[in-house]
């Protein structure tokens, strides 16, 4: 007899194989019919490789990277670019270069426990009370994501001091609410932490740099946490008022000394600071030191170190033998992700360069009569589907590539000023928060049996519509200004 598990990867596995014969016939017939008039052949083509990949991505009958190398070698094999120096060049794109780079220093992090020293530490000093507690994890993610960029090694770290505190405050899977908030917090407080910092994950590497490239901005770590910083604090509050109205714990009496006493032992287990934490320590503060201070660099120097040179000196000296504190094996980078990124970059930019983008939107524009609509309204609409697109569209890079470029080549053919609404929907890249396979780390704070996913769809949709709205009026006072 078949287990519900395995009908359903079978039924998911069906779904996979037509969407990758769909996305065969698509490419041809795209590559088949008469150009449409107004549109270059290279545009057409570079629409089918774009309309195949975008499937196949969304489908994935085999892995996106995959695909990201199919999408690679199509575009010169067709003539949608002139070079294959052009799509095969894509991995060594700057951002990618951010990206491994972020990913050795994350793991400099992981092996040398700082994140873990740093999270007991404020938990053993803030967590006094239950509201105390649920606030001092809030606070802990955000100081993990200018650490830890990776959001599952966030999760990873987090969850068995998680696990700590729900045995000391008693709480029961399933029944307790304070066990379904803490938890469910876990998850709300990880992708809003994300959305703060660019380096939080790769899909906001990848929106910035199609900002960069398609509209001659030079947008970096700081103009991001400057924008995104206000919403994620301003949602973050909302949204933990609102959840501990949801879930009333306010008989909950048990915890307080011994709560702290148990995390305490924790930190003390973990000995002194060891050398390599020191380094480790002293490596990032430099890395957020360069970071912040990239704008005034010229000034005050005659030179500047971009975000991408920053990051490369401080993986590199994480990995220098004697001074770092990591060897290469250690150094958990994702390739696939790399290979995808740079894939993503490459279709893109073709589809971009090529007219197809504008070709597409200006007629879709017409069509649909978004140009007869305020403005205002647009963007609005905009801000509210990018965030609530990870609904139909799960992998955050796969949204960041269809989403970003269509939202500047709209705003350019409605006459909006395209970066800072652009920015604007890149920060709600990150709010994959309504279910289990929207992400890995809502999969991991599920397991652990405190909520169920009624609980977690419903304070997501809560969180998700907040943030549209702050994002929103953001949108049309502050990031007119900064952006």
């Amino acid at each position: 007899m078949k287990t519900k598990s395995s009908a359903s990867k079978k039924k998911t596995s069906t779904s996979a194989k037509i969407g990758g014969i769909i996305a065969v016939i698509l490419f041809f017939v795209l590559m088949l019919m008469p150009t449409p008039k107004g549109m270059t052949p290279e545009a057409q083509k570079s629409l089918a490789v774009f309309v195949f990949a975008l499937i196949m991505w969304v489908a994935q009958p085999i892995p996106i990277y995959q695909t990201s190398i199919i999408g690679i070698l199509l575009l010169p094999m067709i003539g949608a670019v002139e070079k294959q120096k052009v799509t095969f060049g894509a991995l060594g794109y700057d951002i990618i270069w951010l990206m491994v780079a972020a990913f050795v220093l994350t793991s400099a992090i992981n092996e040398t426990n700082l994140g873990k020293r740093l999270a007991l530490s404020m938990l053993t000093k803030f967590g006094k009370t239950p509201k105390g507690t649920l606030i001092s994890l809030m606070l802990v993610n955000f100081i993990l994501a200018f650490f830890i960029p990776s959001t599952s090694a966030r999760a990873a770290l987090l969850i068995p001091i998680i696990m700590i505190l729900l045995e000391v405050y008693e709480q029961v899977p399933g029944e307790s609410n304070f066990g379904r908030l803490i938890t469910l917090q876990g998850v709300m407080n990880n992708h809003l932490a994300t959305s703060m910092v660019i380096t939080a994950t790769s899909s906001q590497l990848l929106a910035i740099g199609f900002i960069n490239k398609m509209t001659g901005s030079k947008l970096g770590y700081m103009d991001w946490l400057l924008g995104s910083l206000p919403q994620v604090l301003i949602t973050g509050l909302i949204a933990f008022i609102a959840g501990y109205k949801l879930y009333h714990i306010k008989d909950l009496n048990i915890g307080g000394e011994s709560t702290k006493e148990i995390l305490k032992k924790q930190l003390i287990d973990l000995g002194p600071m060891t050398i390599a934490e020191k380094k480790t320590a002293i490596i990032f503060a430099l890395t957020l030191l360069s970071w912040a201070t990239g704008n005034y660099q010229e000034k005050l120097f005659g030179f500047s170190i971009s975000t991408e040179q920053t990051a490369v000196i401080s993986m590199l000296v994480c990995l220098l033998p004697k001074v770092g504190v990591i060897d290469w094996k250690q150094a958990n980078i994702k390739w696939n992700l790399m290979i995808f990124s740079a894939g993503a970059y490459a279709i893109g930019n073709a589809f971009n360069d090529s007219g197809g983008a504008s070709f597409i939107i200006q007629n879709f524009v017409e069509k649909i009569g978004l140009n007869t609509l305020n403005p205002n309204l647009v963007a609005v609409i905009l801000i509210f589907i990018t965030i609530f697109s990870h609904l139909i569209f799960t992998t955050k890079t796969v949204r960041a590539t269809i989403l970003i470029p269509t939202i500047i080549t709209l705003a350019q053919s409605l006459n909006i000023d395209p970066v800072p609404l652009a920015m604007a929907c890149s920060f709600g890249i990150a709010y994959t928060l309504t279910l289990p396979p929207h992400s890995k780390v809502n999969a991991l704070y599920l397991s652990l049996g405190y909520f169920d996913v009624k609980d977690e769809l419903k304070l997501g949709l809560i969180t998700c519509f907040i943030g549209s709205v702050v994002i929103s009026l953001l949108y049309f006072t502050y990031y007119q200004i900064i952006f």
